[in-house]
């Protein structure tokens, strides 16, 4: 009944917190509970530390991704990597994978890169095909790469689950899966470029000297930040205000790429971001609740021990079911209603928290491109003007790339956890 009520909501346009409040309201009646329990979540909510980062990472983000960054970053990695063959297939992936680091939503990345990338790819001889499936996949890569928003918020709802869950030790365990994806996908490019024969750029010192010039203020951002992350020299507190304050000088002030007068709706637009994922967040904390109140986990894995006896066939099922949750929801909203009920059931098979995050973020990206309806697949298709059928035939290979590195990162734990111990 009360699943029908919230279904209702949801189907009538209901915004996703409303949804969410009014299930936690009706669950908390039903099982005779305090609701005053589910404001006290919201308070709980703004005393976490880590939840500082997320407003602080997605400015920076959004910053970034309202500039000319990416244009600068992509003529620098053309001029370090355009001699190599499929050399501009490899600058269109890394890219990609920094602006959805730093923005955490491989849409927005499809929409800020792909006018940019799609013409110089077609220009310099790459098939349509190809083109296509290599900018509306490349979207999805920077998802395991520090400082992505939903490996932060993973790590937030993880970690009030599991306390050896935290947000350094995702940092660290995205490292090796996220460059294994990469690679893969940058061989394929370069075989592709072999293919089309397409010509390379010749490796030039000036030009390279020039692009590295141009693109002064934003190089040292990775490298200092994240390099403090993973050293340890900073918290991941402070290294999300050194980005968004630093991002903001360099794009607002020195290059003035952001005029006053947009600053406020750059900053705007992030926030609202933030807060949705914020205010869904403090009512799946408290449906969570409910639900460990409830017994819900054990029933399920009770359930699920019932139909699947080995660790292995679980982790084909959760792959299985990840990825059709990856075509149907947003990557935020599905963190916050699964993390809860996967965590719990996983544990009691033996997968290590931190590894799950690493299945969990790569299936979801991988569900963005899956067909009939990963919603990256319509942005490109409604970014380049093309008919559905074809972005479907574009990213097949793609997807069964990634497919196959996913099996590589469910089944050989220590890919990620090698760093992150």
């Amino acid at each position: 009944m009360i699943a029908a009520l919230t279904g209702i909501l949801a189907l009538c346009g209901a915004p996703l917190f409303a949804v969410f409040a009014a299930a936690a309201l009706l669950l908390y009646a039903h099982a005779d509970l305090d609701r005053s329990l589910i404001a006290a979540e919201l308070g709980r909510l703004a005393t976490m530390p880590l939840l500082q980062t997320l407003p602080m990472f997605a400015l920076a983000g959004y910053v970034l991704a309202h500039s000319n960054a990416s244009r600068r970053l992509v003529r620098l990695s053309r001029a370090a990597f355009g001699w190599l063959p499929g050399g501009l297939a490899i600058v269109a992936l890394l890219a990609c994978t920094l602006l959805t680091a730093f923005t955490g939503a491989s849409g927005i990345t499809i929409v800020a890169l792909g006018g940019l990338l799609m013409p110089a790819l077609l220009a310099d001889g790459y098939g349509e095909r190809f083109t296509l499936g290599l900018v509306t996949v490349g979207g999805s890569l920077g998802l395991l790469f520090a400082p992505s928003l939903p490996l932060i918020l993973y790590g937030v709802i993880a970690g009030q689950i599991s306390p050896e869950v935290t947000v350094d030790r995702l940092f660290l365990a995205g490292v090796l899966p996220g460059l294994m994806i990469t690679l893969l996908m940058a061989a394929y490019g370069m075989l592709e470029g072999l293919r089309f024969r397409v010509a390379r750029t010749p490796f030039s010192p000036r030009e390279l000297g020039a692009a590295l010039w141009a693109a002064k203020w934003e190089v040292p951002l990775p490298f200092v930040v994240l390099g403090g992350i993973y050293t340890g020299k900073l918290v991941i507190s402070e290294a999300a205000v050194i980005t968004a304050a630093y991002a903001l000088a360099v794009e607002a002030l020195i290059y003035r790429e952001i005029p006053w007068r947009r600053l406020s709706g750059v900053i705007r637009e992030s926030m609202v971001l933030v807060g949705g994922i914020l205010v869904i967040l403090g009512m799946a904390m408290a449906i969570t609740n409910y639900l460990v109140d409830q017994e819900v986990p054990m029933l399920i894995f009770d359930a699920v021990q019932r139909a699947i006896r080995s660790r292995v066939s679980f982790l084909v099922a959760l792959n299985l079911f990840l990825l059709a949750v990856g075509c149907v929801m947003d990557i935020f909203t599905a963190i916050v209603v699964i993390v809860p009920l996967v965590i719990p059931v996983a544990l009691e098979y033996g997968v290590n928290p931190t590894h799950l995050g690493i299945i969990f973020l790569a299936n979801l990206g991988i569900g963005y491109c899956t067909p009939p309806v990963g919603v990256n697949l319509f942005i490109a298709g409604i970014r380049f003007g093309r008919p559905i059928i074809s972005i479907y035939r574009a990213t097949l290979v793609f997807l069964l790339l990634l497919l196959a590195a996913l099996a590589v990162i469910t089944y050989v734990p220590g890919l990620s956890l090698w760093l992150a111990e």
